[in-house]
């Protein structure tokens, strides 16, 4: 009899190894990852306005682009298949795979309810303004780590959104980094990408301000603290290392969108100096981006972020 394919690829099932996350839990959480959306998936995806999309570009290398539009520009028809009816922002200016076939990771958010779903799948069709994404894996996230915002209702897509190509010395490029309490990161396994147990990953990742910092030679940092063991993203860069970031400023409606190369420094002397934190993740940024108007304006929050 044939074994069935685990839904963790080998990236993730070293870094669940090396974070001895026990037998038990994998058993278990095997469960939580579907390959079709249940029915409260399907509406939740139905009533957003934002989307998060891991996609690479012609060279294999993964980005992070919002897709954004009023309530009803995401649409599932079946239970294996999700509709955007926008295009990503950037994702025609940055090059990205849109092909048939290609792969896709996906993070529906909701700011307010501080609820999260996460998809990986396939694009069956894309033509502008449209795109047919067919499920490999969905399950939901738990609400921590990520800031309570609002989003204007009816909010449509940036009308115009100019790129600049950045550098980590820049000052624009610095501030919203150095200030930054939410990023959204892209990943990808090494090989072929065949949907299933291997993919492109898009997640969410929050904290204080200054969580994601700038070091002296111009790379990034950033702690990775508990969170649901499946290590998707980490065990992504355990296999490939390419990662995508993009680090918004709520305020303005800018960003930073880059590409670059990930490491994990599980070193627990470096790990000390963040407090909370199990590993730190590293990145050498290749491309930098700074994009302006590529997110609405959302404003501030003084409610403290959730753990």
């Amino acid at each position: 009899m044939q074994q069935a394919r685990s839904v963790f690829h080998d990236g993730e099932r070293a870094v669940q190894a090396r974070a001895e996350v026990s037998v038990e839990w994998l058993k278990q959480s095997e469960g939580f990852v579907r390959s079709k959306m249940p029915q409260q998936h399907r509406d939740f995806f139905e009533s957003l306005q934002m989307l998060f999309l891991g996609l690479l570009d012609s060279t294999g290398r993964p980005w992070c682009v919002p897709a954004l539009g009023p309530r009803g520009f995401l649409v599932s028809p079946t239970p294996d298949t999700l509709e955007i009816h926008r295009d990503p922002v950037l994702s025609y200016e940055l090059g990205l795979d849109r092909s048939p076939g290609a792969s896709v990771g996906m993070l529906g958010i909701d700011l307010a309810s501080r609820r999260r779903n996460r998809l990986n799948g396939r694009i069956q069709h894309a033509s502008t303004g449209e795109m047919t994404i067919l499920v490999d894996q969905c399950f939901g996230n738990c609400p921590q780590y990520i800031r309570t915002r609002h989003l204007p209702p009816g909010q449509d897509e940036p009308s115009a959104v100019s790129r600049r190509r950045g550098n980590i010395t820049d000052p624009e490029v610095r501030r919203i980094i150095e200030a930054a309490d939410t990023f959204f990161i892209a990943s990808r396994a090494a090989g072929p990408l065949d949907g299933g147990s291997a993919g492109v990953d898009a997640s969410h990742r929050g904290g204080r301000p200054g969580f994601l910092s700038i070091n002296g030679d111009g790379t990034l940092s950033f702690p990775d603290f508990s969170g649901n063991r499946f290590f998707n993203t980490l065990g992504n860069i355990e296999s490939d290392g390419r990662v995508g970031l993009f680090v918004p400023d709520f305020e303005t409606g800018e960003a930073i969108v880059l590409t670059g190369h990930g490491s994990i420094d599980w070193n627990p002397e470096r790990i000390k100096s963040f407090e909370g934190a199990e590993r730190i993740v590293d990145v050498v940024p290749e491309e930098i981006w700074h994009a302006s108007a590529a997110l609405p304006v959302i404003g501030t929050t003084s409610e403290k972020i959730a753990s």
